[in-house]
């Protein structure tokens, strides 16, 4: 499980150093995607290989589902952590999420998201006040 919230900055190189509480996880590789909110996710391979086998379930002959898993697929970049604990984030990935610096490696429980530090600011300050409102109801979607 994925938990906490680092600010890590990408290097001069684009590489990102991964927390150190995350990297045994990540040690035999993962990779990274596009993810809602133009945000990065970040999967153990394994992880992700879970994660597709759930999504091969999609039927084909829905459009919705074919754009998704074009989108996320065609994203997708493996590698393997240097010995630092350092991923290569690729330009496009990049681009997309908005990632020019300072970021925000926050632990999604499955997997890890990394944000621009100023849009995962502006993100959490917009849910903040929906989270607390939820106190005596279930997360929508959970049951």
């Amino acid at each position: 499980m994925f938990l906490g919230t680092y600010t890590p900055r990408l290097d001069d190189k684009n590489r990102l150093v991964l927390p150190a509480r995350f990297r045994d996880a990540f040690a035999d590789g993962l990779v990274i995607t596009r993810g809602q909110e133009r945000c990065l996710c970040v999967w153990p391979v394994a992880g992700f290989t879970a994660a597709t086998e759930q999504l091969s379930t999609a039927p084909l002959t829905s459009k919705a589902a074919r754009d998704y898993l074009r989108v996320l697929f065609a994203g997708a970049h493996d590698e393997v952590p240097d010995k630092q604990g350092r991923v290569t984030v690729p330009q496009a990935l990049r681009d997309y999420a908005g990632l020019v610096r300072d970021c925000a490696v926050i632990g999604a429980n499955t997997r890890v998201e990394i944000w621009a530090a100023d849009a995962w600011e502006q993100y959490l300050g917009a849910q903040e006040d929906t989270f607390s409102a939820l106190s005596q109801e279930v997360p929508p979607g959970l049951l």
